[in-house]
């Protein structure tokens, strides 16, 4: 007989995550922190109302291929272009620091005697977890202080921008390599170098298309949207299953190729914001919290959230004012850049999802890296604030 308690499951899901963003708003925290609490509480390490099922675990993966698609949507080329050279020094120095310094702590808690190669690579994924950069808060403190379109408020839009398409190469890259199909480096660069062909291609096709028949893809039509959101998926497909690539760098890219659009691509992130918000995104929160055991924290993996936290804040201060010091920024200026790129959130969850599936990230290391998210959320716009005044 056919179970349909996968209904119940969703509209507690669904009501339960809404209730407890609402609640995070009113305390000034963004609405993820609510969603990822929901799973907390209501799943296996808690109350145990909730439980991972195949259903739950396509829901998730299809909200994670929104969210990125989104993310590759919201990339503004046009920021890029008024920092350019400084986003992009900065960018890079702050994915190369927090990168060695998750795994350097890794492996300072976790490597086995006679350090192997599968070590090294479970340090670098929480290497890469360190690299994301969420700045959705930073952008709502500066926009309260005036400040958004400053040196300062366009450098952080911009090198967050470089920020996740650094992040998303370096994961392909890792996934890349830990995949069983995969024979060796060569032939995991090879594929990685045909994918980015691939996406080059794609994207030619896709502008020479929008230009000479506009009429293909109507701004206003709900079709452009479903072409949309097909195209996404298209390309999340072929990037897992023909190159080896992760399916949210596919939908991340499938997201960039149509970011210069215009209407089009405006019309399209409000249709797939409706239909990513009001339930797959809701449920890959909700599954992420689901996966943290707050029994199986001991001492060790206490004292490694603790160091994994000083790390993530550190890293992305000194490495990003850095950068912005060598392009010529003053004190005051760098370390504001520095601290504006310290908070993570969906994209370091994202990555996170992904080292469990790759067998890289164990269940008992989510507490710590949720443990890091939601801290970083919190302290950056009191230390903007602080910082900027």
């Amino acid at each position: 007989m056919q179970s349909y308690h996968f209904l119940l499951v969703s509209a507690i899901i669904l009501l339960s995550t809404k209730v407890f963003g609402l609640l995070s708003q009113k305390v000034h925290m963004p609405q993820v922190v609510g969603a990822l609490t929901v799973g907390i509480i209501l799943g296996p390490g808690c109350l145990n109302i909730l439980a991972e099922t195949d259903f739950l675990m396509k829901a998730a993966e299809i909200g994670v291929i929104f969210l990125m698609f989104q993310a590759g949507l919201d990339t503004e080329f046009e920021e890029l272009k008024k920092t350019g050279k400084a986003s992009f020094i900065i960018a890079l120095i702050g994915v190369i620091v927090p990168f060695l310094g998750g795994t350097i702590v890794y492996l300072l808690f976790f490597r086995s005697s006679a350090m192997t190669g599968i070590d090294l690579l479970k340090g670098c994924f929480v290497g890469v977890i360190l690299t994301a950069t969420s700045v959705s808060i930073s952008v709502e403190t500066l926009k309260e202080m005036g400040k958004l379109k400053g040196k300062v408020g366009t450098s952080i839009l911009g090198a967050a921008i470089i920020d996740d398409i650094l992040g998303i190469i370096v994961l392909t890259v890792i996934t890349g390599v830990t995949s069983p199909k995969e024979s060796g480096i060569a032939t995991v660069l090879i594929k990685i170098l045909l994918f980015f062909v691939f996406v080059g291609v794609c994207a030619f096709v896709i502008q020479k298309t929008l230009k000479r028949f506009p009429n293909i893809y109507p701004t206003g039509k709900r079709r452009t949207a479903i072409y949309s959101a097909a195209f996404c998926l298209i390309m999340a497909y072929c990037s897992e299953v023909f190159f080896g690539v992760a399916d949210i760098t596919g939908a991340y890219f499938a997201g960039l190729i149509l970011c210069n659009s215009g209407e089009i691509r405006n019309y399209v992130a409000r249709r797939i914001s409706i239909v990513s918000y009001m339930f797959f995104t809701p449920i890959f929160f909700a599954s992420i919290g689901m996966k943290t055991v707050l029994s199986g924290m001991t001492s060790s993996l206490l004292l490694f959230s603790i160091a994994l936290l000083i790390v993530a804040i550190l890293s992305k201060v000194v490495g990003c004012g850095l950068g912005a010091k060598m392009c010529g920024y003053t004190n005051d200026e760098a370390l504001s850049v520095g601290i504006g790129m310290v908070s993570r959130g969906e994209v370091a969850l994202i990555v996170a999802q992904k080292g469990s599936q790759a067998g890289l990230i164990a269940q008992d290391m989510f507490p710590a890296i949720i443990f890091v998210v939601i801290i970083t959320v919190l302290l950056t716009p009191i230390l903007l604030k602080v910082q900027m005044k």
